[in-house]
């Protein structure tokens, strides 16, 4: 007998599937527990930094070590600063500017409020 798995809530699709404790969307790749499928879905995701601080839009933070960078010849060094981040959802969780770089993504594991 196969268990029914809810739909996504974000794209309503039907074809989810269970991975770890996560239930995921193979539509549109959001991930969520069984837990946060009962609140409400508009509610903003919390994002916190390497120190477990949490992350707002506009916030200033510190790369805590060296990243390297697709695409490029020279890494990201520990102890950048990149102003005014812009949270956004998906595994690159901080959409920002770099001087030198441009528009980057960054995860949030990699950084610190400054």
């Amino acid at each position: 007998m196969m268990v029914k798995l809810p739909n996504c809530p974000k794209c309503n699709s039907e074809y989810t599937y269970e991975d770890g404790g996560l239930f995921v969307c193979p539509e549109c790749a959001h991930e969520w527990t069984f837990e946060s499928k009962n609140e409400n879905s508009d509610e903003e995701k919390i994002v916190k930094d390497a120190n477990g601080n949490i992350l707002n839009d506009g916030d200033t933070v510190l790369i805590i070590k060296d990243l390297k960078v697709k695409g490029s010849s020279s890494d990201l060094k520990r102890g950048t600063k990149v102003k005014n981040i812009r949270l956004v959802d998906g595994d690159h969780n901080i959409d920002c500017r770099i001087d030198g770089f441009g528009a980057m993504k960054l995860k949030s594991e990699f950084v610190k409020k400054a």
